[in-house]
């Protein structure tokens, strides 16, 4: 049996070492943990038996972490476990089931059950007494927010091995899953960087190198993405696995745990209401409320300091603690002050390490107490929010949803690849439709009826809500998913939806494949811009040594399948210009594989002449050169749109791309790079020597494409001459003191979604169909358009700018007609200003081609037309 204390002593302890003992802080035994009086079962591994250190002592690494969940499997008849998915860097991303053993043998029962309390047509015969409650525990998907995934130990000890008739009795009445690292790249990143770091004598100064982890950090994944904004998007594979077993098990209650910054004490949900979607019901709010009321219990008892009503909200279903509250499900955020390392000094004393999993640990254990003595009330929450959602799509205006793009299929498989793994049924079109003023083509594009059990996230997926009844966000206030992809989709009402436009389920979706129509050229192959994956298949030739070049103008042609016109942008191979290592059956094979993996159309032609517009020989047909990409990253860098360009190319188009850091500017060969990406940062770290290398690198024929911030920082460096349209004046006061956090924060953009006009001949518009296009902004600097009018591409409307999300009256005044991309002459090269970020999460796949095309295009735009 472990030694115990109790956990009013165990703070008391703790105090008393804060003022005696610093070295000993970060030391605490497993028992120091675990509720006071239980016994717990010998054969049962202790994590430090395993792990080799006390829970604490050590920031775990992510394999120890495995090696003890798999031997507490091994151990206990309670616990399996499995692996749902691998990290980018080939690390398990691992879920435990812990019931009791009766449970285990009947899990698949248990999980019908489930999935029958979801379904209206089911759920009235179940007798929710009989039920288990289904509580699925996150820990840490920021990496350096580690005490949850510590924690996470301590949890499933005490649950695999507790002889109490309590734990018994929990064990029972439920299923508990435990996900102990949702980002097991980042935890072992910050977990190394803490324990190289560590001191002998312990270090608690908040200057020392442990607490100040190098740039980009452990919190997010090895692309440098937060996991906690894609459980909607579901772009990374731990996302899009996480979400298979959501699905899978349908949880009932899921905790979301985390760490703030280290001046702060310990918050739980609610949250702020005002904030909450108004598509989440109320009785949600009364449950995560109830349950709130278990934690504060708990922490009162350790004498923990906490709050619940402020600065988090439950708005972005893309996050894990709100995506449960769409689901009939109480999802809930904790946030536990971090120690940054072992023990740290703080506003309120020291912070250890073990203290703050002691937190995490304790808030662990109320939330099963509550979610086992609310279970009836949770279930009948579960089977009333699908009972509502069924009806409510029944009496509602919209009956379906169409959405699709005939001309780029890439993109329009991409959407359904988000939509399928959140359990939303879509149909292909069977036929021919028109609706919103749209021609959806059969075959190329889907149909999502609104009477399904997911109606409520469909509409929280399609909607473009503008009113709301907060100004202030935690994260962004809008993200319908067909202006994030720039596709074209319309409602469908009573009187245009039917049955009969659904063609087969799509479950199973396949990568869309292209052809090389008219076989063997001997003149010349072209292939259109507009599918997704152009910019792959044109690098995959250029990467081959296979020369091309691009429309500045459309032409029609002759091809084997009749007269066709190409568009603006159109890839030409001309045969008789490759070196004679490109052999024409080489050739030949390389179209036929970009076809097929990249789903695009190859045409063979075998005449120069067309039948009308540019020949094939027209000096309007511009010779492309193979992009070399650098990204500027490092310290003071916004890690994650380096992170999402970085992504972009090699994960997208599978283009190298090299990730510079910014100190080693001074010593680089930029003539190796012929486009430099500068994100959004703190370019005050550059030197003038490196500034003046820029400039001059930019002089002599480099693409220099700006994100954002940078976009300022190269304005005011002399590298482009652009104007920014500043706010008028200043508040005419006096006003509360109270009241300055709410102003400054209703004045900012969060994330919402503007209309936008593209210029369908420029360069950077080559591949888009429509010159409206949707576009994400989440900052407040705004441009004006470049005196030169041909040099802004992109622009705001001039009215009704506003599609979705929200936006204060006075920065919509400044977005209307105001500049979202402009090309800057310098030298013989290009500066492409982007004041919105294109590749925002890697799934604003909409504006990703505005991107590509500023890579593969920009020494391509006439300086006549630049700024």
């Amino acid at each position: 049996m472990l030694k115990k204390i109790t956990p009013l002593s165990l703070l008391f302890l703790f105090l008393t070492l804060a003022i005696s003992a610093p070295c000993a802080l970060a030391q605490a035994t497993l028992g120091d943990y675990l509720p006071d009086g239980e016994t717990y079962d010998p054969s049962v591994p202790q994590p430090a038996d395993v792990i080799g250190h006390e829970v604490g002592e050590w920031h775990v690494t992510h394999d120890k972490l495995v090696y003890y969940m798999r031997a507490l499997a091994n151990a206990s008849a309670r616990v399996t476990i499995e692996e749902y998915a691998s990290t980018y860097e080939g690390r398990p991303l691992i879920l435990l089931t812990i019931t009791s053993p009766e449970n285990q043998a009947d899990i698949a029962s248990i999980k019908e059950n489930q999935a029958a309390l979801r379904n209206p047509e089911r759920s009235g015969n179940l007798d929710l007494s009989e039920l288990p409650v289904i509580v699925n525990l996150g820990y840490s998907v920021h990496g350096n927010e580690p005490s949850g995934s510590n924690a996470s130990m301590v949890v499933a000890y005490h649950l695999a091995a507790a002889q109490s008739q309590e734990v018994l009795s929990l064990l029972e009445n439920s299923v508990i899953l435990i996900d102990p690292s949702l980002n097991p790249d980042g935890l072992n990143r910050f977990a190394t960087w803490v324990n190289v770091h560590k001191s002998n004598t312990t270090v608690t100064d908040p200057n020392a190198r442990e607490f100040n982890e190098v740039w980009p950090g452990g919190r997010t994944n090895h692309y440098w993405f937060d996991l906690n904004r894609d459980w909607l998007p579901v772009q990374h594979p731990s996302s899009r696995g996480r979400i298979q077993k959501f699905h899978e098990w349908k949880p009932n209650v899921l905790a979301d745990f985390h760490e703030m910054g280290s001046n702060s004490t310990y918050f739980f949900q609610p949250g702020v209401p005002e904030r909450t979607h108004p598509l989440t019901p109320e009785q949600n709010q009364n449950l995560t409320q109830a349950i709130a009321e278990y934690h504060a219990d708990a922490l009162d008892e350790i004498r923990e300091l906490y709050y619940t009503g402020e600065s988090y909200d439950d708005f972005y279903y893309g996050k894990g603690s709100t995506y449960p509250d769409i689901q009939g499900a109480v999802g809930i955020l904790f946030e536990q002050a971090s120690s940054r390392g072992h023990a740290r000094e703080n506003d309120y004393g020291i912070k250890t390490f073990a203290y703050t999993i002691l937190n995490q640990v304790t808030t662990s254990l109320s939330t099963l107490k509550a979610s086992l003595e609310l279970k009836e009330e949770l279930q009948e929450h579960m089977r009333g929010f699908f009972r509502e959602a069924v009806q409510e799509a029944r009496s509602s205006r919209v009956k379906g949803y169409v959405v699709g793009e005939a001309d780029d299929l890439g993109r329009t498989w991409h959407l359904a690849e988000m939509l399928i793994p959140h359990s939303i049924e879509i149909y292909e079109l069977t036929r021919d439709l028109e609706a919103g003023g749209t021609e959806f083509q059969e075959g190329k594009a889907f149909v999502i009826p609104a009477e399904q059990l997911q109606h409520k996230l469909i509409t929280a997926m399609f909607e473009r809500r503008t009113a709301f009844n907060d100004s202030l966000f935690y994260d962004v206030s809008a993200w319908t998913l067909p202006y994030a992809m720039n596709l074209p989709f319309a409602e469908l009402e009573a009187g245009e939806f039917s049955s009969n436009l659904l063609g087969d389920l799509a479950d199973d979706l396949q990568v869309p494949g292209g052809e090389v129509v008219g076989g063997r050229s001997n003149y010349s192959y072209l292939f259109e811009w507009n599918e997704y994956y152009a910019p792959r298949a044109l690098y995959r030739l250029q990467k081959e040594g296979v020369r091309t070049t691009v429309a500045s103008k459309p032409f029609q042609a002759i091809t084997t399948s009749g007269i066709k016109d190409f568009d603006f942008g159109t890839i030409q191979v001309p045969i008789g210009i490759q070196d004679e290592a490109v052999t024409d059956e080489n050739l030949f094979r390389i179209m036929n594989r970009i076809a097929a993996n990249d789903g695009i159309t190859v045409y063979s032609l075998d005449r120069g002449m067309t039948s009308r517009g540019i020949d094939l020989g027209s000096p309007s047909f511009q010779v492309l050169e193979k992009p070399s990409v650098a990204i500027l990253g490092g310290e003071g860098m916004n890690g994650y749109e380096a992170g999402e360009a970085w992504h972009l190319f090699d994960r997208r188009f599978s283009i190298p791309a090299t990730v510079m850091d910014h100190k080693n500017l001074s010593v680089a060969d930029l003539d190796r790079y012929n486009v430099l990406v500068l994100v959004s940062g703190n370019y005050n770290a550059l030197t003038n020597r490196e500034i003046k290398k820029i400039k001059e690198w930019t002089d002599g024929g480099g693409t220099l494409i700006a994100i954002r911030e940078a976009v300022r920082w190269a304005n005011r460096e002399g590298l482009t001459n652009l104007e920014f349209i500043e706010p008028e004046g200043q508040l005419e006061g006096p006003r509360r003191y109270v009241d300055i956090s709410d102003y400054q924060g209703a004045r900012g953009i969060g994330g919402s979604i503007f209309n936008g006009r593209l210029d369908l001949t420029h360069p950077l518009g080559y591949g888009y169909k429509d010159e409206n296009i949707p576009l994400f902004r989440n900052s407040t600097i705004f441009m004006k358009k470049a005196q030169n009018p041909f040099a802004t591409p992109v622009y705001y409307s001039s009215e009704n700018p506003l599609a979705a999300g929200y936006i204060s009256d006075e920065n919509l005044e400044r977005v209307q007609g105001s500049a979202s991309v402009i090309v800057s002459r310098r030298g013989s090269g290009r500066v492409i200003s982007m004041i919105d970020n294109p590749n925002f999460r890697a799934f604003w796949f909409g504006t990703q081609k505005l991107f590509m095309n500023a890579v593969f295009f920009g020494d391509t735009i006439s300086p006549s037309s630049t700024n």
